[in-house]
């Protein structure tokens, strides 16, 4: 039996994309691009890739999408603009609390993703494991991690995310938290980087990536 991995957004042919589909033969199971304003069902893939390139064709499919992978421990990784509805959707469910995006929504004063600073479209920086973390112990040591992100969780909300038992598992200059892993789930991992830059080059798969592949297989009853 062949794992099926939705990847969950749309393809535009941006750079991410493109190395996003030159990793998929490296994976070793089924993708298949899923386009968020198309009929789907996500209950019917083992596992879940958010991919980069929010806002999605439509955001409000993507969340609920977002709820049934939480609740129903799908695998599930989530790049960039997939680390932001991550958390919108975990504010909202979860902490119960009102959350909105600053470049979907505007400016609010319940922005939980806000502009970054320092915008992180096509830059590199040094990402740093947090000691004694799940992706500590994924990755050896701290890497260089490409970025395509102009918004970001806010401090605020990440320490909201870490009362609620989040992990931040990764710091970076000027991006903060770079990867978010999610309690009560067998793996609900979010990172800022893009962990599939530097496939077309034939780069090989990211630790991170390939840690998600692992959950996805574990997930998936055998015969």
């Amino acid at each position: 039996m062949v794992e099926r991995v939705a990847l969950l957004g749309e393809d535009r042919g941006h750079r991410s994309h493109q190395e996003l589909n030159a990793l998929r033969p490296m994976l070793g199971v089924d993708t298949a691009w899923v386009p968020s304003d198309s009929a789907f069902d996500i209950s019917e893939y083992d596992g879940v890739w958010l991919v980069p390139g929010s806002p999605y064709a439509d955001d409000a499919a993507v969340l609920r999408a977002l709820t049934v992978v939480r609740e129903r421990g799908i695998p599930f990784l989530g790049s960039c603009g997939g680390m932001q509805y991550a958390v919108l959707e975990f504010v909202r469910s979860i902490l119960n609390e009102s959350a909105t995006h600053a470049e979907s929504d505007g400016p609010a004063d319940d922005n939980v993703v806000t502009a970054l600073a320092c915008s992180l479209y096509g830059e590199e920086r040094v990402v740093t494991p947090v000691a004694g973390t799940r992706f500590d112990g994924w990755v050896d040591g701290p890497f260089t991690g490409m970025h395509f992100c102009n918004y970001a969780p806010t401090a605020e909300v990440v320490a909201r995310l870490e009362q609620a038992g989040v992990v931040v598992g990764a710091t970076a200059d000027d991006a903060g938290a770079e990867l978010l892993d999610f309690p009560d789930h067998p793996f609900y991992v979010v990172s800022m980087f893009q962990p599939h830059i530097g496939a077309l080059a034939g780069a090989p798969v990211h630790p991170l990536v390939r840690e998600f592949v692992a959950a996805v297989r574990d997930t998936v009853p055998r015969a």
